[in-house]
């Protein structure tokens, strides 16, 4: 009687001569269903890395942080501590200092910024972007920064553009509102995209701010990066830390 049982030790007898004919000829191999699937799937999973690490280098983002040392990065103002921990820039305050900001030395103009961030919830900071100094390098920070706080229970500021010794909010006072897309407590996602007068600002995909202003463009339209660690009066220590910083250069 045919039943079921030998049935399957039929089939598996069939397969293990499938891998023993392919093994003993190897150029017949790709004959059989079986195979053609997994040369298949292979193939797909090798285009999709290929899609996946084009795309990343098609947008010519190129890291300014190289997550082991400050290279290419110069402290303006103030006295708070910047310093390399397990991949990321992390600044903590100092009782007394006034703001901090740690520079790229490179300067920007037009451009697409990204980088994660993740801040104490007690603590104000911020990216300067297109930034400058008054009355020479150590003089005083100014320029747009992009804004990081805790979003709290009522919501916060983050992601709004503040000219910093500067003018103050550049974001209108009408679309200056509190919003909870900063996850407090974790890394969020920023993401900055300034071409000419138009500055975007996006946090963790949500797009917080669409601001155009002529004049700031007039008077910062280029300039370097700044990683603000914001003055505390004598309370603290509070930290913030950065990384995964990378830009794309807008020609």
């Amino acid at each position: 009687e045919y039943n079921f049982v030998q049935w399957l030790s039929r089939h598996n007898h069939r397969t293990n001569n499938t891998h023993k004919f392919e093994n003993r000829f190897p150029h017949r191999k790709g004959k059989y269903p079986m195979k053609k699937y997994h040369m298949l799937t292979s193939a797909l999973v090798i285009l999709i890395g290929s899609v996946a690490f084009a795309d990343d280098e098609g947008q010519n983002f190129v890291s300014i942080f190289d997550g082991k040392t400050l290279e290419g990065w110069t402290q303006r103002n103030g006295t708070a501590t910047y310093e390399v921990k397990d991949g990321t820039i992390v600044g903590t305050t100092k009782a007394g200092s006034p703001n901090s900001f740690l520079c790229t030395d490179k300067l920007y103009g037009n451009f697409e910024l990204v980088f994660e961030v993740k801040v104490h919830n007690s603590l104000n900071s911020g990216v300067q972007i297109r930034s400058q100094t008054k009355g020479g390098p150590q003089g005083r920070v100014n320029g747009p920064q992009v804004e990081i706080e805790a979003s709290g229970a009522n919501g916060a500021e983050s992601g709004y553009i503040y000219g910093e010794a500067a003018g103050g909010w550049m974001t209108p006072a009408d679309k200056l509102k509190p919003h909870k897309h900063f996850k407090d407590g974790e890394w969020n996602e920023y993401r900055v995209l300034a071409e000419g007068a138009r500055i975007q600002t996006w946090i963790n995909g949500q797009q917080i701010s669409d601001l155009v202003d002529e004049q700031k463009l007039q008077s910062h339209p280029k300039g370097f990066i700044g990683l603000q660690v914001h003055g505390v009066g004598n309370s603290g220590p509070f930290d913030v830390a950065w990384r995964n910083i990378k830009i794309r250069v807008i020609e």
